[in-house]
C-alpha cells in the first residue's frame, strides 16, 4: 500500500497542478472582477472545509496567537488570487501564472531574513536566471500590450503575497499543530474578510455573477480548483524527494501556458517560450534547498574512509 501510494503521488501532483492552471480559463471567462473572484472562490472553499472539519470533528485552535496567524495567512492568499486575477486580465493566463510561481524567491528571501535559513549558490544563480527569464518574456509583451506594466506588477507581487501566505501557515503550526481541515476553513475566513472592502471598491457594479452559467463556474472554481486541487498537492508533496516537487510544481506554469497559446490565441513569440523555459529552470533549481552543512561535510570526508568490510 506504501509503494502504490508513493507512486500515486507524482500523477496526483501534476493532476492537481493542471487543475490549479485550468482555473486560469475561468477567471478569463466568467464576468466578476479579480478582487470579487477572489472573494467568491474562498467564501466556497471555505464553506466545503467547514462540512469536511464537522464531518471528521476537526476542532479549532486553542492559541488565539495560531487563530490569528491563520487568519493573516487567509488575508494574504485572498490578496494573491485578487492579484493575479488582474494580472490574468492584463497579460493572459500563461506569464501571469508563471509570475505568480516566482514565489519561491520570496520564500527563500524571507526565509533568509527572519528564519536564518541559508541560501546556496545554486538559489542566487536561479535568481539571476529568473530576472533574465522575465526580461525576456516581457520585451515583446511590452511592445504591444499597453497592460503589460500592470499585469507584470501584479503578478510579481501576487507571488509575493502568496509566499507571505505559507509563511504564516508555518507560523501558524509553529504556534499549534492545526487540523487541515481547519486550517484550510481558517484561511477561507481571513481571505473572505480581507476581500470584502477591496472588492466593493475595485469592483464595484461587478461582483455578483450574471447567469446561472457564471454561478456554476464560480461554483466550480471555488470546489475543484482551491478544494480538490489543493488537496491533491497537499496528499502528494510528503511522500516526494524536493527534487522531484520542485519539477512538478512546474506543470501548473506549463498547463497555463499552453492553454494560454492554444485555446485563447495568445501570441506567444520564440523568445517569450526561451524565457518561459529559463524561468522554470530557474524556479525549479530555486526549489533546491541547500544539505545541511554538517552533512555535507560528511559526505565530503566520507569518501576517504570507506572500507570493504568482508
Amino acid at each position: 500500500m506504501a509503494i502504490a501510494s508513493t507512486r500515486s503521488a507524482p500523477i496526483g501532483l501534476v493532476i492537481g497542478c493542471i487543475i490549479f492552471g485550468l482555473g486560469s480559463l475561468i477567471v478569463a471567462h466568467v464576468d466578476i472582477g479579480g478582487w470579487a473572484m477572489s472573494f467568491w472562490r474562498l467564501a466556497v472553499s471555505g464553506i466545503v472545509f467547514a462540512i469536511l472539519a464537522k464531518i471528521m470533528g476537526q476542532r479549532m485552535p486553542k492559541s488565539r496567537r495560531a487563530i490569528c496567524y491563520a487568519l493573516l495567512s487567509g488575508a494574504f492568499l485572498g490578496l494573491d488570487l485578487a492579484l493575479w486575477h488582474e494580472s490574468i486580465y492584463a497579460v493572459g493566463p500563461g506569464i501571469s501564472t508563471l509570475l505568480n510561481s516566482l514565489q519561491i524567491f520570496f520564500l527563500a528571501a524571507i526565509g533568509f531574513l527572519y528564519f536564518n535559513e541559508r541560501q546556496s549558490i545554486v538559489q542566487l544563480i536561479s535568481l539571476f536566471l529568473a530576472m533574465i527569464g522575465v526580461a525576456m518574456i516581457g520585451s515583446p509583451e511590452f511592445a504591444h500590450n499597453t497592460a503589460a506594466t500592470w499585469g507584470f506588477v501584479t503578478g510579481l507581487v501576487s507571488g509575493a503575497m502568496l509566499a507571505a501566505s505559507m509563511t504564516f501557515i508555518r507560523k501558524t503550526h509553529d504556534t499549534e499543530p492545526t487540523p487541515i481541515f481547519m486550517l484550510m476553513q481558517l484561511i477561507s475566513v481571513g481571505g473572505v474578510l480581507a476581500m470584502i472592502i477591496p472588492m466593493f471598491v475595485f469592483d464595484t457594479g461587478n461582483i455578483l455573477p450574471n447567469t446561472w452559467s457564471e454561478i456554476g463556474w464560480v461554483l466550480i472554481y471555488g470546489t475543484v480548483m482551491q478544494c480538490l486541487a489543493w488537496g491533491l498537492i497537499a496528499y502528494s508533496i510528503p511522500k516526494l524527494s524536493l527534487a522531484l516537487t520542485g519539477l512538478l510544481l512546474l506543470s501548473e506554469p506549463i498547463a497555463a501556458l499552453v492553454i494560454d497559446y492554444s485555446w485563447l490565441d495568445k501570441p506567444i513569440n520564440t523568445l517569450q517560450w526561451s524565457g518561459a523555459l529559463l524561468t522554470m529552470l530557474a524556479i525549479y533549481l530555486g526549489s533546491l534547498k541547500p544539505k545541511p552543512r554538517a552533512l555535507r561535510r560528511y559526505r565530503f570526508f566520507s569518501r576517504f574512509y570507506k572500507r570493504d568490510y568482508k
